[in-house]
């Protein structure tokens, strides 16, 4: 394809190496005529003399021969070293002897997938899915946090002072539930993750996606006991919302959830050094009211997550 200077498309080529060929314009002439240099007219009149009208298409700038290119025998060990040991350029480098860019391109010129499109368990490509629609599949998980103590942690106070000033600060929980479709989130800082809290929780949450005029059909958790409880069962039940677990072993089922929880600790919770448990919880609010609302979702194409709730109250706050 020719960029957007160029002063000849195909059909200019044809006119030139035509006016060349069979009108006998001299290549000065014909050069002046189409704005091209004598040299540019010559080729187009060669190609004409040789291929015809097929030879004005444009021809791949890949040289007939690469000396330089990684040997074929190198570029079998990178791929067999890739699939069985699932490594990244860096670490193949290392093993081989060689440098990573030239192994990044190696991997690049045969398709390989990344390591992040892959289950590094079995080799396979991960198969990633998205609902239909809002509410038809929540995903719901809990992050174990520890507790800042009163006066900062180490990153406040240094690591030796902080250690000291840790003890028995203790752990909060953080229950969260995801929407499969539009990623909206609902999320609290609870004392523990028993059953009943578990259960007090989901009602909270399922009060917040009917709020937001998504009814919720089905929910997805893992194994845990709380999960497994009577009274996360009739919580769901009295609702008549469906209960999913994940595979045992397998936390990428739930990864909608999954992946949101390194997102909070990384904007949030470790995004700066707050001097106590309560500054941090105090922020928590207007972050996730910033996820939902305003951040970017690279899965949503830079939108948030209400851009996929209609009608929703302070969409646009």
């Amino acid at each position: 394809m020719p960029h957007r200077n160029a002063p000849l498309t195909e059909t200019g080529r044809l006119r030139l190496a035509r006016c060349i060929v069979e009108g006998g314009l001299t290549l000065r002439l014909a050069a002046e005529r189409f704005q091209v240099s004598p040299t540019t007219a010559q080729r187009w009149a060669d190609r004409y003399r040789t291929l015809g009208e097929i030879g004005m298409a444009d021809r791949s700038s890949r040289p007939h021969h690469s000396p330089r290119r990684t040997p074929t025998r190198t570029e079998r060990r990178i791929i067999k070293v890739r699939v069985l040991r699932r490594w990244g350029p860096a670490r193949i480098a290392h093993l081989l002897g060689l440098v990573p860019s030239t192994v990044h391109r190696v991997l690049t010129r045969f398709g390989l997938a990344r390591l992040t499109h892959l289950d590094r368990a079995t080799g396979a490509v991960i198969r990633r899915y998205e609902r239909d629609r809002p509410g038809e599949l929540v995903h719901v998980d809990i992050k174990k946090l520890g507790n800042i103590p009163h006066g900062g942690g180490h990153k406040t106070l240094g690591r030796q002072a902080g250690r000291k000033n840790r003890a028995n600060a203790g752990y909060s929980y953080i229950h969260t539930a995801v929407d499969d479709h539009s990623r909206l989130a609902y999320s609290e800082i609870l004392a523990d993750e028993k059953k009943e809290t578990a259960a007090g929780f989901w009602q909270r949450a399922h009060a917040f996606f009917t709020s937001c005029e998504i009814t919720v059909e089905r929910v997805l958790t893992d194994n845990g006991a709380r999960y497994k409880s009577h009274a996360w069962r009739d919580t769901l039940a009295t609702a008549a919302i469906a209960h999913k677990r994940t595979r045992p072993y397998r936390p990428q089922t739930n990864g909608k959830v999954e992946r949101l929880n390194p997102t909070l600790l990384d904007e949030w919770a470790y995004a700066r050094p707050y001097r106590s448990e309560q500054e941090r919880r105090d922020a928590f609010p207007s972050w996730l009211h910033s996820y939902n609302h305003h951040r970017g979702h690279t899965a949503l194409a830079g939108k948030p997550p209400t851009s996929r709730v209609p009608n929703l109250t302070g969409q646009y706050t």
